[in-house]
């Protein structure tokens, strides 16, 4: 890896403002409601065809990206890889509360046993099929 510029710093402010989290999907409306529940952030009236980006309460950033030729994820995937996926944080007294919210906004349990460990992590897939889970703090 090369070292940075002398014109670039490391400081607290970091090299860039923001991150976003980008879903290609075929439908980016129904997906963006669906997160938009989830983090209570608000759908802009105002905004790209193709792309809808959301700001939850937290600061969490997501878009969401038409994709006419999006495919679900599988899970687990045949050969056991490591897939990216997001990870939403819950209290654990709320954890099954809202995954009931979640199953009944269109998510799919995919492996929701609790696992009664420190941090309870219970796996879904969003309505477009995107890996997701909840963690508890």
């Amino acid at each position: 890896m090369e070292p940075l510029s002398e014109e670039v710093t490391t400081d607290s402010t970091g090299l860039v403002e923001a991150a976003v989290l980008v879903l290609d999907c075929a439908e980016p409306e129904p997906l963006a409601e669906f997160y938009a529940r989830l983090l209570g952030a608000e759908i802009p009236l105002e905004r790209e065809i193709e792309r809808i980006e959301i700001t939850g309460r937290g600061g969490t950033r997501m878009a969401f990206r038409r994709d006419h030729g999006a495919a679900p994820n599988s899970w687990p995937r045949p050969d056991d890889s490591q897939q990216a996926h997001l990870q939403l944080l819950v209290s654990r007294d709320r954890m099954d509360a809202v995954e009931r919210q979640v199953i009944t906004l269109g998510g799919r349990p995919l492996d929701t046993k609790d696992n009664t460990g420190l941090h309870d992590t219970r796996l879904y897939s969003d309505p477009a099929g995107h890996t997701f889970s909840l963690r508890s703090g």
